[in-house]
């Protein structure tokens, strides 16, 4: 178990740095909820990441920790590229489901205009 919950974070990330928001799909369970958008499934995130990727096209997530117990991770990470403030960081909590993200909760620093 340990394993597919680390797996499925890091196909996450590796989708998000990729722009490869199609992958959402296979990343997110159909009923995927998001606690800090209040949004539900896959769609939701291609249109989220989409939308960052237009603000900050070249944004990269970078992995700084990895926590993984039962079927939940809790990642802390920086975000690279993202100009005019200092590196933003994330804390996101993953519960995963039959190897897919089904639920996440996070905090970020990332400054919002």
């Amino acid at each position: 178990m340990t394993e597919d919950v680390r797996a499925a974070a890091q196909r996450m990330y590796a989708a998000f740095n990729a722009h490869d928001h199609a992958a959402a799909v296979d990343i997110f369970t159909a009923d995927f909820f998001s606690h800090p958008l209040g949004t539900t499934g896959p769609e939701s995130v291609t249109r989220s990441w989409q939308r960052f990727h237009e603000a900050f096209p070249d944004a990269e997530v970078v992995v700084e920790d990895m926590v993984v117990e039962g079927d939940t991770a809790a990642v802390r990470t920086s975000v690279r590229g993202v100009p005019g403030q200092p590196r933003p960081t994330m804390l996101e909590i993953f519960r995963v489901r039959d190897g897919r993200i089904a639920e996440l909760w996070g905090l970020s620093s990332l400054r919002r205009s």
